[in-house]
């Protein structure tokens, strides 16, 4: 049985969106679906501010987020953007001068909500500033502040008022002939967001940015965020993700890519298949399971691993992973690889062996496209 067989029903069709860039990271149009979080240092704070980025980064950010309050933070934005190891989004909320100022400190990307920035001249600003810097803007709008007036007209935050919102401001840039820019329409409501997204998908080409704001806790935020994002993900819709926890920042990321992992959209890292445990399991499988997540979190080639507790789905179930091992009983399992039984492993050696497994196959797979480099230069 292959490993990787083509399965039509598996399949996910995504919305056709143009592309743009933030940084030299592509969004939008046939390109991978972007991981994204937001630092929670001060930005003042350069070096506590670049240390958080860096293990975001070491997780597997694409993208990261940097507020921008204040002037000492945007002070404090040239030596974050140049340290960075990808690329930055300043946070914009209301002064239009953290916009200019962010832009010319080097971030990729500014976030703003063209209604809150101020009259015409000050957007026509900060655009100006994006374009000559080659950032680009995510047009954010948020269920828990959008405008007065469409509050007042809808009663309520709405799909709707936020489509209405978003697209409003969308005609502004575009009135300046800017395009280089992405939409959100973030709500801490999941059947709200879900529903503004689906509409908003169908009203422009522009892509989007997914996200279920102030989602919770790390459990609580991680169910509701892979229900609602999960769900607009598998009808095709998202380009770039944010999972919003109150937690640090690198679970939003492991989590974001386990979200898309599951669907079948970005394949980066180990995949660990395992059973609950039962009374069948011949080891401890919660245990081992959290010491192999803890051991191999910094693998980054995409390598599938089975481990089960007994023969009853084992066998089934290393035959479709790389690599796979299912208790057997008397202390011992069977490690199987590539789909295939191929030696016995004891209990009490198996994490060793399988992390030292799955560090080889890595190492095979880095070899390999290293080798396919070459060969194609």
């Amino acid at each position: 049985m292959s490993l990787n067989p083509v399965r039509p029903w598996r399949s996910i069709e995504r919305r056709k969106s143009r592309k743009i860039h933030v940084g030299s990271v592509e969004i939008g149009g046939d390109a991978p679906i972007a991981v994204q979080t937001m630092t929670n240092t001060p930005t003042e704070d350069a070096e506590a501010t670049i240390e958080q980025i860096a293990r975001c980064a070491e997780a597997g950010a694409d993208i990261v987020r940097v507020s921008c309050p204040t002037e000492e933070a945007t002070a404090a934005m040239p030596a974050i953007c140049q340290a960075s190891p990808v690329p930055i989004v300043a946070d914009i909320h209301f002064h239009y001068k953290r916009g200019i100022e962010a832009a010319d400190a080097g971030a990729a990307c500014l976030r703003i909500n063209p209604g809150n920035i101020g009259s015409h001249d000050r957007v026509k600003d900060v655009v100006s500033a994006a374009r000559a810097n080659g950032c680009s803007i995510r047009i954010g709008v948020n269920g828990g502040s959008l405008e007065r007036h469409l509050l007042e007209k809808y009663g309520e935050p709405c799909p709707d008022a936020m489509v209405e919102s978003a697209l409003a401001h969308a005609r502004i840039l575009d009135d300046l002939d800017f395009h280089d820019y992405k939409i959100s329409v973030k709500a801490s409501d999941m059947f709200l967001t879900v529903a503004a997204y689906q509409q908003l998908a169908d009203a422009t080409d522009a892509p989007l940015h997914l996200g279920i704001t102030e989602a919770g806790g790390l459990r609580t935020g991680t169910v509701k965020s892979s229900i609602g994002m999960g769900n607009l993900l598998w009808m095709g819709i998202g380009d770039t993700i944010r999972v919003s926890l109150s937690a640090d920042p690198v679970e939003e990321v492991k989590v974001g890519f386990d979200m898309l992992k599951s669907l079948g959209l970005r394949t980066r890292g180990v995949n660990i298949i395992a059973c609950p445990s039962c009374a069948r399991q011949g080891f401890d499988v919660i245990k081992t399971v959290e010491a192999l997540e803890e051991r191999l979190a910094h693998i980054s080639e995409p390598i599938s691993l089975s481990i089960i507790g007994c023969v009853v789905n084992g066998p089934g179930e290393a035959a479709m992973t790389d690599l796979g091992f299912t208790g057997g009983g008397q202390e011992s399992g069977m490690m199987y690889v590539s789909g295939q039984r191929d030696h016995k492993v004891s209990n009490a050696d198996m994490i060793e062996h399988i992390v030292e497994q799955v560090e080889q196959k890595a190492e095979r797979m880095r070899a390999q496209r290293k080798a396919d480099i070459v060969a194609a230069e």
